[in-house]
């Protein structure tokens, strides 16, 4: 397949606007996956910012970091991205080159426990205001649930509606395939 799946092209995104001595956020830690590859991007000098509310994706992430000796590099946050703006110093503002949401739930953990779009909304909008220019925040979108497709409708209408003169806005998404596959919303700041 010549087409990049969804993940995959998240990621190429991501190293397209993130390198060494950067900052960058992952959203929605879960398992942390994102956050690793993006305390790989960073390097030693950079520093990445992950949230989650739960227990399960904390522990998972410390010892993904472990393995990979990123610990330096994150800061784990338990709390919900909609308080980023609470957590990431003043001093970064405007300098945050890259931001990435998993949505949904915890892949292996408890499915009654789903992001929110009123939540993400809020991140993503105070997460763009600490943007650098060519800054980009990646939505993926995992909509095969009740909540999901209630966030993916509302995600997609805020997307829409994001000023053209502020922000490219890129929807990515396979439209052939079976069991509401996931999809990207990328938002780049101008």
């Amino acid at each position: 397949m010549k087409l990049e799946r969804i993940l995959p092209f998240a990621r190429t995104l991501l190293e397209k606007a993130v390198g060494d001595g950067d900052i960058a956020i992952d959203a929605t830690m879960g398992n942390g996956h994102d956050t690793s590859y993006l305390a790989n991007l960073v390097g030693d000098e950079g520093k990445v910012y992950s949230f989650d509310i739960q227990d399960q994706a904390l522990e998972a992430t410390e010892k993904r970091l472990a393995e990979h000796a990123h610990s330096n590099r994150v800061v784990l946050t338990k709390t919900g991205h909609e308080n980023v703006g609470k957590i990431i110093p003043a001093k970064m503002h405007g300098f945050v080159k890259g931001a990435i949401f998993n949505l949904g739930y915890l892949p292996g953990g408890d499915k009654s426990i789903v992001t929110s779009s009123n939540t993400t909304i809020s991140a993503v909008e105070q997460i763009f205001k600490m943007l650098a220019p060519e800054g980009i925040i990646i939505l993926v979108i995992y909509h095969g649930h009740a909540e999901g497709a209630t966030e993916r409708d509302e995600l997609i209408q805020f997307a829409e509606n994001f000023s053209q003169e502020k922000a490219h806005v890129l929807q990515y998404q396979f439209i052939n395939q079976k069991n509401n596959p996931p999809f990207i919303i990328a938002i780049e700041k101008r």
